[in-house]
């Protein structure tokens, strides 16, 4: 069994105009004062990572490299969350997210998606320049405005829309392979990989690309009501990179899992800093821990009340203290006899 490596945090809600927010060895100095290992970066902002010079120049990589583990800091994985979405979005979504590209391809949609599938791919260069073997994103969406239809969906929609996001991804993953890199897509509600159904559709249509593998956020699953410990069961192997946020779902007699288009603070489900939620931490550690889960603990912060600064410093001893260092030896090894085959058949009573 391996040990998880942690603490890390997910610098996307950190990153600003003010230090130690401003660059990224600031930002690394201040996570390790906290007592973070590890940072995974938010390749949408050049604060964090010049997403150009990392897949064209390996001594960028190097120096970048150089100045996390000057504060004994390493970088997890590298996060196309906001490229990925944009490689494919419904039409009813485009203004919203014209906001995630540059203003050049802003108002055309092939030109938005040409941009964002060559931003994951220089992301996926730029991971393999690093030494990192798993990149974060999204996946993007075609079908999620049909998800609870009225009227019914036309025959065939969704699979169209699968076979669609399938031809978008599958040259990304095609790059995926060529770098060594999996592209670990997060289950997340907004995407058209939102839950077990959903991820084995999009696997079915990449024809079960091995670079096509998931991001493991269990806050998404007590928002949808889903069981987050059985989808460890089924799905552990194709885990490669794991976000520990923690969610609540208490619902009412006015609203459920939908959330009546309420701000998050008043929805029935709703994100909460790690220990503060319904999450069983340690049941999910234990899964980890079983399943041989070889990356980062990496903390993000999205909680509701509790302010950023304050969850990132308590994150850091929670998950220090959650993260299971397996053991080396069997409980009972003290015990054992060193029979042999023959000893074996004696006790058996077969000689």
């Amino acid at each position: 069994m391996k040990t998880i490596q942690g603490p890390a945090i997910f610098l996307a809600q950190y990153m600003g105009d003010q230090p130690p927010f401003d660059d990224i060895e600031t930002a690394a100095a201040w996570a390790a004062g906290l007592g973070f290992e590890g940072l995974q970066i938010p390749t949408w902002d050049p604060r964090a990572i010049d997403l150009e010079q990392a897949a064209a120049s390996q001594t960028y990589c190097d120096d970048w490299r150089a100045k996390l583990e000057k504060h004994r800091i390493q970088p997890t994985e590298l996060s196309t969350h906001l490229q990925g979405q944009l490689v494919a979005v419904h039409p009813a979504y485009d203004e919203l997210f014209d906001g995630f590209a540059p203003a050049a391809v802003r108002g055309n949609p092939t030109a938005r998606t040409n941009w964002a599938v060559d931003q994951v791919k220089k992301c996926l260069t730029a991971s393999k320049n690093l030494g990192l073997n798993a990149m974060a994103t999204f996946s993007g969406a075609l079908a999620w405005p049909y998800l609870y239809p009225w009227p019914q969906r036309p025959a065939g929609l969704v699979e169209e829309a699968f076979d669609e996001l399938a031809r978008r991804w599958k040259p990304i993953l095609r790059h995926a392979e060529e770098c060594g890199v999996d592209c670990a897509y997060e289950i997340h509600p907004g995407e058209d990989l939102h839950d077990g159904v959903t991820w084995e559709r999009f696997r079915e249509a990449v024809r079960d690309h091995p670079r096509a593998e998931m991001l493991y956020d269990p806050s998404h699953f007590v928002l949808q009501q889903l069981d987050y410990l059985e989808f460890l069961d089924l799905y552990h192997e194709h885990v490669k990179v794991f976000h520990v946020k923690d969610a609540e779902f208490v619902p009412n007699g006015r609203c459920g899992v939908y959330g009546g288009y309420q701000a998050w603070g008043d929805r029935p489900g709703r994100f909460r800093s790690i220990g503060d939620g319904q999450i069983d931490w340690t049941a999910v550690f234990t899964k980890m821990a079983k399943y041989d889960f070889p990356g980062w603990a990496v903390l993000e912060w999205e909680c509701a009340y509790k302010d950023n600064l304050v969850g990132a410093a308590e994150g850091a001893d929670y998950i220090r203290a959650s993260i299971i260092e397996v053991a080396k030896t069997s409980f009972d090894d003290f015990a054992a006899s060193g029979a042999d085959t023959a000893a074996n058949r004696r006790v058996l009573g077969l000689d």
